[in-house]
């Protein structure tokens, strides 16, 4: 699989059928490797591993209803409180981010309402912040620390 733009990290993977599986320690079971399930378990393993972040918070493929539309996020963290507190839509490597990439985490956020939005192909990264107060949001530097945004 292609060298992202995160810390090199090893991972079970196995072929069934003629085709590659990888571990997924989120889901506990093997899952098929393409190129944007490499790009979720490279980043959910920075997740943990960098930036302190629970597994047991996390669901991969959680599902969203929009407007009785049964969709999956691709990631979503929880906070300790249990409520959802960020959302990640995970692109293939060969996959630019666009407004459109935006535009669909942003419709599973009217029913999730978290603070943060983190979008990735690998090879760039982004999150941004919402205000809901003043009904704005803003693009961070950096990938925050769990207990950055978790209070400590």
């Amino acid at each position: 699989m292609q060298k992202l733009n995160l810390p090199q990290y090893s991972f079970q993977v196995k072929s069934s059928d003629g085709k590659e599986q990888i571990f997924d320690l989120l889901r506990k079971k093997y899952v098929r490797l393409t190129p944007e399930e490499w790009v979720r378990q490279n980043f959910i393993r920075y997740l943990v591993e960098e930036k302190g972040y629970p597994s047991a918070l996390m669901v991969v493929e959680a599902g969203v209803n929009i407007n009785n539309n049964p969709l999956r996020a691709d990631l979503i963290v929880y906070g300790r409180s249990g409520l959802p507190l960020v959302a990640a839509e995970f692109k293939a490597p060969s996959v630019k981010i666009t407004q459109q990439t935006f535009d669909q985490i942003v419709r599973y956020n009217m029913q999730l309402k978290v603070r943060f939005l983190m979008v990735s192909n690998g090879l760039l990264h982004y999150c941004c912040q919402i205000d809901y107060a003043t009904n704005s949001y803003s693009f961070l530097p950096d990938i925050p620390d769990f207990g950055q945004i978790n209070g400590g």
